[in-house]
Formats: C-alpha cells, sequence, structure tokens
C-alpha cells in the first residue's frame, strides 16, 4: 500500500484549520455572550485539551495500527467512531456546563464551521487515481462537497430569519448526519476485514495514518457538531413556544 506523500500535509492542515476555527469561533461567541474573562479563558482552556487529548489519543492508536486489520480480522475502528459520538451527545444533552456553553454559540456558526466537510473532494480525487474504491469514496466525495459548500448558505439563512429558516437548518443536520453515516457504511465494508466486500481497490488506505484520521476524529467531531445544531435547535424552539403559552395566559 502506497501513501500519497500530500495526504500528510493535507489532512494536517485540514485538521489545523478545523480546530483553529472551533477555538477561535467558541472564544468569539462567548465573548459576544459577554461572558467573564475567567470563564471564557477556563471554558477554551477545556475545550481544547478535550480536542487536543482526543487528536492525541487517536494519532497513537492510529500509529500504533490498532486500526489496520487484515481481511481475516475483526475489524476495531467502530470503536474509535461510536465512543467520540456517545460521549459528545451524553456532554451536550445532560452535562450543564456544555449547555451553557452551547446556548452562547450562535446557530449560524455551528452550521457554518462544516464547510470544512467540502475537503471530502479528497476522496474523488483519490478515487480516480485509483487509490480508493468508488463504491465509497464517490458517494463519501460528492456528499461531503455538497454539505460543506451549502454550510455557509444555510447559517446565513438562519442568521437573517432564524424562526424560517429553522426548518431548512433541521434538514441540512438530517443531511449531513446521514452523508456521514454514508460514508461510515461504505467506507467499514470496503475496508479490509471479516466482513468487508471483495472489491479492489479497497479502503485500506482510511486505516491507517493519515487519512485515519479522517473517521476516527474528524467525522466523530463533525458528527457531534450536527447534534449541537439539533439540539440547539430544539431548545430555541421550546423556548419560544414557552413564551408563546406564557403571552397566550397573560392575554
Amino acid at each position: 500500500m502506497t501513501i500519497p506523500t500530500y495526504l500528510f500535509y493535507f489532512i494536517a492542515a485540514g485538521t489545523v484549520a478545523v480546530l483553529t476555527t472551533i477555538l477561535y469561533g467558541l472564544n468569539r461567541a462567548l465573548a459576544d455572550a459577554r461572558w467573564p474573562a475567567a470563564d471564557r479563558t477556563r471554558t477554551l482552556s477545556v475545550a481544547a485539551l478535550i480536542l487536543l487529548g482526543w487528536l492525541a489519543i487517536a494519532i497513537t492508536l492510529s500509529a500504533l495500527g490498532t486500526y489496520h486489520v487484515t481481511s481475516g480480522d475483526r475489524p476495531t475502528i467502530q470503536f474509535a467512531i461510536l465512543l467520540p459520538i456517545g460521549i459528545g451527545a451524553l456532554m451536550i444533552w445532560g452535562w450543564e456546563p456544555a449547555k451553557r456553553v452551547l446556548h452562547a454559540v450562535p446557530q449560524q456558526w455551528l452550521v457554518g464551521v462544516q464547510v470544512f466537510r467540502a475537503l471530502g473532494a479528497i476522496f474523488l480525487i483519490l478515487s480516480a487515481t485509483g487509490t480508493l474504491p468508488r463504491l465509497f469514496a464517490l458517494p463519501a466525495g460528492v456528499g461531503d462537497i455538497l454539505v460543506g459548500l451549502s454550510a455557509p448558505v444555510v447559517g446565513l439563512a438562519y442568521a437573517r430569519a432564524p424562526q424560517k429558516a429553522a426548518g431548512l437548518v433541521a434538514a441540512w443536520n438530517v443531511l449531513g448526519l446521514l452523508d456521514l453515516i454514508d460514508a461510515l457504511g461504505l467506507g467499514f465494508l470496503t475496508a479490509p476485514s471479516r466482513y468487508a466486500f471483495e472489491v479492489q481497490p479497497n479502503s485500506d488506505l482510511m486505516t491507517v495514518l493519515p487519512l485515519v484520521l479522517i473517521p476516527v476524529y474528524l467525522v466523530p467531531l463533525f458528527f457531534v457538531l450536527h447534534l449541537a445544531s439539533l439540539a440547539k435547535l430544539r431548545r430555541e424552539a421550546g423556548a419560544i413556544s414557552g413564551h408563546g403559552r406564557v403571552a397566550d395566559v397573560r392575554a
């Protein structure tokens, strides 16, 4: 298996850009929400620790070959995908500090940051060069491009008219989640393991550095951002509904 040299630079630059945008956007959102400086610093430090610590673990386990298996082995990569998604969902729905942060972060930012999904165009490039199977690369690449390029448009629509665009944001989030699930499923079935399809080329490249960071780090991160956006939509809808009921009672 030959790993194109440019992939290391591509994944490194993309990951740094995503993390920098998230941390910068979080700091800006908390400042706009007029959080005290000490609270902003503490929250940003915790967020950076979580994101960078998770990345370090992902790189270490990947470098040890944890996710690279042969055709007769049981796959292991699913645990690296599902565990952070589960933890992220629990934090969004059950951890009060996370709820406070989510309340302060604008919905349009949660949507707009997914513009980096357009980097999934790399799958199309690797498919065209015969490095990844089309069965995986075409739907994954096209889906990521569509979701990524539409993210700023959807975010802007919400910023201009939140109530009118709420349905659009919900539908876009569902589309983004389905794209990730589809890509993960096809990647799982075309990578070597006892459960894989026999295709050539296969998705073996997705189980080793640097590309393995997409399924074990970036995909769960984007998945959790979708969940956060949907959770914020639901809470805002509940708040609006609650205000409406109060107004009706007073009337």
